[in-house]
């Protein structure tokens, strides 16, 4: 999750600053920054101490400060804020775990313009009750259109599972290329599958382990169905060339079945 971000509008160089040595993994530098100009009001510097203290960067994690802290972003009209208080909510930290104001929340930081808590809204509606999917498509297309991959992925599986819209392979798997060039672990899984397959591709059984084996080292669970099927089509030099063109040795490969 990107809890830490700059301000969008114009900043002065201290919050470029702070970024930067978090970035390079200096918090004790970042919120020596950021303190102040928190203390002073600045609602993105408040998200990111919240943020600190949310996932221990820097400090002791603490969910009560890190509560606080957002609270304090979210009432200075910062989005990321909301979207980081919204996460508190979904996972009852430092808070009752209550997903109708994680969505709410979302929502707000979403209709702002945030990728990340539109990708948010996107799921949540997806895994609810009754879901809407023409809402669900609507926000993850936004989400995908500022980068979000995991959005990407979910597209294509609602394009794959006539979900709101007509199956499309052809299209879900244009959807996976784009996730899954973007690094996302599922999107690479999927893509893997599609090409072992020929799901919406033309059938490719070493583009299919290279994608397969990328996701798995990901951490999606999604590939190691794939894995062996893919392996089985192809020689042992041709599961060699799928593992360079994934760029991971045989060591690194992941969990075997």
């Amino acid at each position: 999750m990107r809890w830490l971000e700059r301000s969008r509008r114009a900043e002065p160089d201290p919050m470029h600053q702070a970024l930067t040595a978090a970035r390079a993994g200096d918090y004790a530098a970042a919120l020596a920054i950021w303190e102040p100009l928190a203390r002073s009001g600045h609602a993105r510097a408040q998200n990111n101490i919240g943020a600190c203290f949310a996932e221990g960067l820097g400090v002791a994690a603490d969910p009560m400060l890190a509560f606080k802290w957002l609270k304090l972003s979210v009432d200075g009209g910062d989005p990321v804020g909301r979207r980081n208080l919204a996460a508190l909510y979904f996972r009852g930290e430092g808070v009752p775990q209550d997903d109708i104001e994680a969505m709410r929340l979302y929502r707000l930081a979403a209709e702002e313009g945030d990728g990340p808590a539109q990708d948010m809204l996107s799921w949540m509606l997806l895994e609810g009750e009754a879901p809407d999917l023409a809402e669900v498509k609507r926000w993850a297309e936004l989400a995908a259109g500022q980068g979000v991959a995991a959005s990407m992925t979910r597209l294509g599986m609602l394009h794959h599972n006539a979900l709101g819209v007509p199956r499309d392979p052809a299209e879900a798997a244009r959807w996976w290329r784009m996730a899954a060039e973007a690094g996302d672990a599922d999107g690479q899984a999927m893509l893997g599958a599609a090409y072992l397959t020929g799901g919406g591709v033309a059938r490719d059984p070493l583009a299919a382990l290279e994608w397969l084996l990328r996701g798995r080292a990901g951490g999606s669970a999604l590939a190691q169905n794939f894995v062996e099927p893919a392996r089985a089509q192809l020689s042992e030099g041709e599961q060699a060339e799928a593992r360079r063109r994934a760029r991971l040795p045989l060591a690194q490969e992941g969990p075997a079945a």
